[in-house]
């Protein structure tokens, strides 16, 4: 029996996709499913798309166990071959609301606040803490476990997890096994195929290389038509054509996102990049409300007897169990510690990288330098990434201020007694409201 635990089932949606995902693999049987949540009313909305599920696709061939509430954590956990972590800790009412307006209150714009930027640090922060529990409950009773981690801020959680916790810990995301197809077909260049290169870091990854099957290089043709389409008309993804333009490459993760992870778009003398470049200011606030009210009619529909629909996502978790219960290699992008991988970014990184999975693991792959430029950029975030994790790790709230000192689009925006003055703020709403930070 391969017992599979979903930490943070409440996440309804997800949860859907990576369980069922699960019971559309041929090659994984005689499973357990244990949802754990702290929410009794999500976690049983949960057990119910995922009984439908393996009635309507598994056969009712899946064993199903809701577990609730910390105390029963540790029991979710207990023979997990592995575990998949969806935690949102604070949601979206208090802590979400709480990391765009207490920084809008300071002059700070954001667009998505879970990854980078003075939310990404206080989103790291509350979810370290509880995951220093998670990660004592599989240290003992399931120290064998994988966990698959899908909680932002990725690279700083994952990271914790990789250097602080005998916890066997990937990061994934969805970023990078879209990004090429998305970016050709954006750009409407047709091709039979493709091969590509990405590495850097969590939504900050770098399609290095793209050529098709015949081994010509795409991007001269991808730099032209990018310019282009930049230069005509008004698109979602003007910031990250921006980046082809600047710095030569193109990058994972949405301009959205990456419009707050440099000092370059947001900017209170520059309200004019606003419009130019289509940035969405409160983006995640709007999907977040989106979300929920899309969730609750479905609810409604699913509680009243209505049909569920299920194709095989795009998500890498059932791909790496069945590569590991199989000994099928199969090959992800994953977010890893940096062991020598990319040799100009530092080797307590947390990077993103081609890795081969198998019976025996997750291997990484070598990448080398990353061209100087891209590294730098990376490297921007990585500081303030390692000082959030030095913050928690040491329980010293001056590293919270240094993360924010160094995080570039707050540095382009505030002044360092500003800085240290939303911190505390920040810090402050947040033990108000119930979630610890260090």
């Amino acid at each position: 029996m391969t017992k599979i635990t979903f930490i943070g089932a409440g996440s309804t949606v997800f949860a859907k996709n990576v369980l069922g995902d699960v019971m559309l693999c041929e090659n994984i049987k005689d499973v357990t499913f244990a949802l754990y949540d702290i929410d009794a009313d999500r976690l049983e909305e949960s057990r119910i798309v995922i009984s439908t599920l393996n009635a309507k696709y598994n056969q009712n061939k899946a064993k199903i166990e809701c577990y609730l509430g910390v105390e029963n954590r540790k029991e979710a956990l207990r023979g997990a071959k592995f575990a998949v972590n969806a935690i949102q800790v604070g949601g979206y009412d208090p802590c979400t609301i709480l990391d765009f307006e207490i920084p809008k209150k300071y002059g700070i714009q954001q667009t998505i606040a879970d990854t980078m930027g003075i939310g990404g640090i206080f989103r790291a922060l509350r979810t370290i803490h509880v995951m220093k529990g998670i990660a004592k409950d599989m240290e003992e009773v399931c120290p064998d476990a994988w966990l698959l981690n899908y909680t932002n801020p990725m690279a700083m959680i994952t990271g914790y997890m990789q250097r602080y916790t005998n916890v066997k810990t990937i990061g994934l995301c969805h970023s990078v096994q879209v990004c090429s197809k998305d970016l050709l077909s954006a750009l409407d260049i047709q091709v039979d195929g493709f091969v590509d290169k990405i590495a850097g870091i969590n939504h900050m990854g770098w399609l290095l290389e793209i050529k098709d099957l015949q081994g010509n290089d795409l991007y001269p043709e991808i730099k032209r038509r990018a310019a282009q389409k930049n230069a005509t008309e008004k698109h979602g993804d003007m910031v990250r054509y921006e980046y082809i333009r600047h710095l030569g490459y193109y990058c994972t993760e949405s301009s959205e996102h990456n419009a707050e992870y440099n000092p370059f778009f947001i900017k209170p003398n520059y309200p004019e990049l606003i419009e130019k470049f289509n940035i969405p200011l409160d983006e995640y606030i709007r999907r977040c409300i989106d979300q929920i009210n899309g969730w609750e009619k479905q609810k409604a529909e699913l509680l009243a007897g209505g049909d569920i629909q299920h194709e095989r996502s795009r998500e890498y978790a059932s791909h790496i169990m069945e590569a590991m219960l199989t000994d099928k290699p199969y090959k992800i992008g994953g977010n890893v510690l940096n062991t020598g991988l990319i040799t100009n970014l530092p080797k307590e990184a947390c990077v993103e990288v081609p890795c081969m999975v198998d019976a025996t693991g997750i291997h990484p792959t070598f990448i080398g330098d990353l061209p100087p430029q891209l590294a730098a950029m990376n490297m921007t975030n990585v500081n303030a990434q390692l000082l959030t994790i030095e913050a928690a790790v040491t329980g010293k709230k001056e590293h919270i201020y240094h993360a924010a000192m160094l995080d570039p689009h707050t540095a382009a925006v505030l002044s360092l007694d500003d800085i240290v003055a939303m911190c505390d703020e920040l810090y402050e709403a947040h033990e108000k409201a119930g979630y610890k930070i260090l």
